[in-house]
């Protein structure tokens, strides 16, 4: 009895420290989640920035399900098409995944510096139309989606970038929580911001004078919230955009400017209490500078094909 008693104790031992180990292992997944999300922040507040467009025009009883329908799409790219296709180029072809990541740091960079030209010219892109039929909302929901992929697949591909070094297993794990955890946030807020201004009527049309304010507030700072998510958007596609492209050309053997970069950090680092920010400061403006000037000559570039082909078929 007593070797029986002695034999469940350590079975029970055995289990609880699988238990522990497993528990390590999802606490890990977490972190690691969480880090590479935090990698992906520039595409995140654009894709933020951005969705809100979709819904515009809609049927209040209509912004929500809608909303619901990117966020499907959106998670069917990340775990039906992206995932699947990332995660057997890191397993066969992992050289492959820093000219990958440079190219949507590229895209990054074009993004944010399209949207400074469209500020500075005063030229917008045109709004959507305003949805009123079911084959129009279908129309809306295929256009967001798709230009879902392409931020869902920088997402993902920076993710990935971030936990390349893990096995096979666990990166496939990481990534499913990522694309779970993005989706979650992104689709979350964008629903707080539409609902913002039907919530603010609300309460704009109690009888409490404090509800009514609060009400007028919410209505009129959604305008000014929208556009500070757009300032926030190009600021960090250029920074995020910028930095790949300086970490990947570095990978790539090209030392010298991410050495004058590093040098930069260096010369700052020291100082008293603030070194760290202050280094991290060089950093981001040094990625967001070369994000806008390799932005900038890709735009000129699309700007320019566009004319030469009207010149040549005058």
């Amino acid at each position: 009895m007593g070797r029986m008693a002695g034999g469940l104790v350590a079975l029970l031992d055995d289990i609880a420290a699988l238990v522990k180990l497993a528990a390590a292992s999802v606490d890990d997944v977490g972190a690691a989640a969480a880090r590479a999300s935090v990698k992906a922040t520039g595409v995140v507040v654009d894709d933020t920035a951005v969705t809100p467009r979709y819904v515009q025009g809609l049927h209040p009883e209509r912004e929500l399900p809608i909303i619901k329908r990117i966020a499907v799409g959106s998670l069917r790219n990340k775990l039906l098409i992206i995932l699947p296709v990332i995660m057997l180029l890191s397993q066969f072809l992992p050289w492959l995944l820093t000219p990958i990541l440079m190219l949507g740091g590229t895209y990054l960079a074009y993004e944010g510096a399209e949207k400074v030209w469209e500020a500075v010219t005063g030229h917008h892109e045109e709004d959507l139309p305003t949805v009123v039929d079911e084959a129009q909302e279908d129309t809306v929901v295929s256009g967001a989606v798709r230009t879902d992929f392409i931020l869902s697949a920088e997402i993902m591909v920076i993710a990935l970038n971030e936990v390349a070094d893990e096995p096979f297993l666990a990166r496939l794990a990481i990534l499913i929580v990522v694309a779970l955890l993005i989706t979650g946030l992104v689709y979350g807020v964008v629903a707080l911001i539409v609902k913002m201004d039907d919530l603010g009527l609300r309460l704009a049309q109690r009888d409490s004078s404090s509800s009514q304010a609060i009400g007028r507030a919410l209505v009129k700072g959604m305008p000014s919230l929208l556009s500070l998510l757009s300032t926030v958007g190009i600021a960090a596609m250029l920074w995020v955009g910028g930095h790949i492209l300086l970490v990947g050309i570095d990978e790539l053997g090209w030392h010298a400017l991410y050495d004058v970069v590093h040098t930069m950090e260096g010369a700052v680092h020291g100082v008293a209490g603030v070194g760290g920010l202050l280094a991290w400061l060089v950093n981001t403006a040094a990625s967001a500078l070369l994000g806008l000037v390799v932005g900038a000559v890709v735009v000129a570039i699309m700007h320019l094909i566009p004319r030469r082909r009207g010149a040549a078929t005058h």
